[in-house]
């Protein structure tokens, strides 16, 4: 764990993982609540790091957090959504084959994976999945499309995501949902939240 200061009212903590990610988000959110924080506007999470932006004092939050001992996630820990996917994606065969397996049992690896948003970006309401097993991480499309369909469920790398608009993307796209990823009149607008647990369930054809 690193902190570093950053401007005059903003502190990034570097951590080594996506999970010490979670982790730290997850008693950042803790504390927060139980007002043991102190006044901090906003947490971002990303990939390795962690924002914590509106700190009257950067460089002593710093000190404290560092001094934490942070305990691991749980993995039932945090708010569940539950997804349906059909699982008619372009990619779906070539994702099958580079698994080393048949079309048909993508559902239940996919379905059988609690995944959690580590982070959002990208689009508004797009979150960055991780839990899928290494050995199921997929490499990115050669080519990218220039516009995937809205509610693809997509895989690249260690993460999953579902497109909440039309918009280029080079990810490989194995479904389809009808959820509603953005909703501006919504509270909370976005479906996918850092710390949300997510299922995709199989939809009917």
């Amino acid at each position: 764990m690193r902190p570093l200061v950053v401007g005059g009212e903003a502190l990034l903590i570097e951590l080594g993982s996506a999970a010490e990610v979670a982790a730290l988000h997850a008693e950042l959110l803790r504390r927060r609540d139980a007002g043991e924080l102190g006044a901090v506007r906003d947490l971002v999470p990303a990939a390795r790091t962690v924002l914590l932006d509106g700190v009257r004092d950067p460089a002593g939050l710093g000190a404290r957090i560092s001094r934490w001992q942070v305990p691991p996630l749980a993995q039932t820990q945090g708010p569940l959504v539950t997804v349906p996917v059909r699982y008619d994606g372009p990619d779906l065969a070539d994702s099958a084959r580079l698994w080393g397996v048949d079309p048909a049992e993508v559902p239940g690896i996919v379905g059988g994976t609690v995944f959690r948003v580590a982070f959002c970006g990208f689009a508004p309401g797009f979150g960055y999945l991780t839990g899928l097993p290494e050995r199921f991480h997929l490499p990115r499309r050669a080519t990218p499309r220039t516009a995937v369909p809205a509610g693809s469920l997509a895989l690249a790398g260690e993460y999953a995501g579902v497109y909440p608009r039309s918009s280029p993307g080079g990810w490989q796209l194995i479904g389809s949902t009808d959820g509603v990823l953005w909703d501006p009149d919504r509270e909370p607008a976005a479906l996918f939240a850092p710390g949300v647990r997510v299922r995709f369930t199989e939809a009917a054809a």
